[in-house]
Formats: structure tokens, C-alpha cells, sequence
């Protein structure tokens, strides 16, 4: 009998689910090792994206990043199994988190949510392990061209709670919506989506075209913007995941460029804790301001 391409996948994110940690943290080096020698493309994104932005690095010391960066991203997907298909008390004690009393507070205040999440490798357990704490959620997501793979993914992600998956074909609306009926918003606010509505303010000290949503959001429906924050300890398998405190007088008197501005320097502190953390295979500087040269 022949296996369809989706039961494979299943069993194969089922059974990292099941294996032991000793195991699992096993194939996340065998990945990780494999990527950025397999992924070419990939990892010149990494070099890229670390020379823009750590210029003061030498060579080597950038490449000791780029190499400890894909051990983390390996491990990230290979932990989907276990976030996925592992048995809850197992994601609990794995994906732990602080700082619920911020998310609570507001809740109980009534307050509009926006929980800010920036692409550091442990968005998917981060956001799977609030999954685990709130009845209802929402969250844009950007299909996956497999089928298989993106029901796969919707299921995944939908395993804790009434999760929304607005696609971001379908635009903001649909988000927006379930914001004004209080649903907490799980949002990603650093990539880059082309020139279309974006602003170009520094990440990094290098112009980057990001989408103001986050101040609008906040300006138009009074919504806290409650950031969390993931890390991923590759010696033991455990992420640690804080919700920091909402983050203050947010948008104030600032507009909408100013704004969007202190959001991108407030990730960039929280990269500098740990700079291989973050998503660094994104093309997040593909779109430059009058259409200068590409870097990528």
C-alpha cells in the first residue's frame, strides 16, 4: 500500500510528538547541521541579514551566529511534532511561560488585546502554549502552497483552543472583527510585505518597509499591544516564553511613522539578548526605498 503525502507528514510530526527529548533534540542537530548546507539560498539570506544589521561583527563571529541560527530554526520545526501531536502536560512543561497575569489583567478589564509577537524562532510554541491559557484566539497566517502541509499546520495550531486563522490573503478585516468582539489578537508585526501601505523606519539602523497596523490598531480600537517574547535552549529542548508588560502609552501623540518606530527599536532590544534567536532567514530588507538596489 502506498502512503499519501499527508499521512506521511503526519507520522512523521507524530512521532516527533512521541520521541524522547534525548531523541528530539538528536534530529534537531542532524537538521540543523544539514540546512545551511542544503539551503544555500537561505543561508545567504542569513549572511545578509547579519551583516546589515551587526556590521561592528567581524566575519567570524557572524557565521558563529548564522550556524547556532539554524541549529535553533531546525529545532523549531522539528519541535511542531511535539507542540502539535505531544500530550499537553509534555508542551506545558516544555514551552514554559511567564508573565499571564499581564494577559489576564486586560482581560478581565476588557480591554482589546494585541498580542505582539516578533518572529523569533519560538513564535509557533509561543503562540501554541497561549493557545493553552485563553478559550478564544486569533492570528493572521500565510498559507502554505502544499495543501497538505497547511491543513496540517491549521490543525496544529487549533489543537488547544477556538483559534481563528484569518489568511492574510483575505486582509485585516476579518482580524479586525474579531478584535471588537474581544478575541485576543496573536500578531506579527516585522515582515516585510512589499511597499503597499508600508512605512520605511529603521530595524537596525537600515530603512526597512514595515506595515503601521500595529499603532493603527491601537490608535483606532484602543488595544493594548502586549508583547511576548520566546527563547529556545538548545541544550535541554526548553523554551522559555515571557509576556512582557503592555507596552506603554502606545501610540501616544506619536504618528504613525514614529510609532511604528519605536515598535522596530523595541525588537531590536530584544534580539540583542540573543541575536540567533531571531528569524533571520526572512528577506525582511527585500523592499528599499525608491526601489534602490536589493541586497539579497
Amino acid at each position: 500500500m502506498t502512503l499519501s503525502k499527508s499521512t506521511l507528514l503526519r507520522a512523521v510530526f507524530e512521532y516527533f510528538g512521541r520521541c524522547p527529548t534525548r531523541t528530539r533534540l538528536r534530529w534537531g542537530r542532524i537538521l540543523g547541521w544539514l540546512t545551511p548546507r542544503l539551503m544555500r539560498s537561505r543561508a545567504h539570506i542569513v549572511r545578509t541579514n547579519l551583516r546589515l544589521c551587526f556590521p561592528n561583527l567581524s566575519i567570524k563571529e557572524r557565521e558563529a551566529l548564522l550556524h547556532r541560527h539554524f541549529y535553533l530554526l531546525a529545532q523549531s520545526i522539528i519541535d511542531r511534532g511535539l507542540i502539535w501531536f505531544g500530550a499537553p502536560d509534555r508542551v506545558a512543561r516544555t514551552v514554559k511561560i511567564s508573565g499571564l497575569e499581564h494577559f489576564d489583567a486586560l482581560l478581565q478589564a476588557n480591554r482589546k488585546i494585541l498580542v505582539l509577537a516578533p518572529h523569533f524562532v519560538g513564535l509557533d510554541a509561543a503562540g501554541s502554549r497561549l493557545t493553552m491559557h485563553s478559550k478564544r484566539t486569533a492570528t493572521f497566517y500565510t498559507p502554505s502552497s502544499d495543501h497538505d502541509v497547511d491543513a496540517l499546520m491549521r490543525e496544529g495550531r487549533a489543537r488547544f483552543n477556538e483559534s481563528f486563522l484569518i489568511s492574510r490573503k483575505d486582509g485585516i478585516r476579518g482580524l479586525i472583527r474579531l478584535l471588537r468582539q474581544g478575541i485576543p489578537i496573536y500578531y506579527l508585526p516585522d515582515m516585510d510585505f512589499g511597499p503597499k501601505g508600508a512605512v520605511f523606519v529603521p530595524f537596525f539602523g537600515v530603512p526597512a518597509a514595515t506595515l503601521p497596523s500595529t499603532a493603527q490598531i491601537a490608535q483606532s480600537w484602543d488595544a493594548a499591544v502586549l508583547p511576548i517574547i520566546s527563547n529556545l535552549d538548545l541544550a535541554t529542548g526548553v523554551y522559555n516564553v515571557r509576556i512582557l508588560p503592555p507596552v506603554p502609552d502606545f501610540p501616544g501623540d506619536d504618528d504613525l511613522s514614529a510609532a511604528t518606530a519605536r515598535i522596530n527599536r523595541l525588537i531590536e532590544d530584544w534580539v540583542r539578548e540573543d541575536p540567533a534567536q531571531y528569524y533571520w532567514v526572512h528577506r525582511r530588507f527585500k523592499t528599499r526605498p525608491n526601489d534602490g538596489p536589493k541586497p539579497y
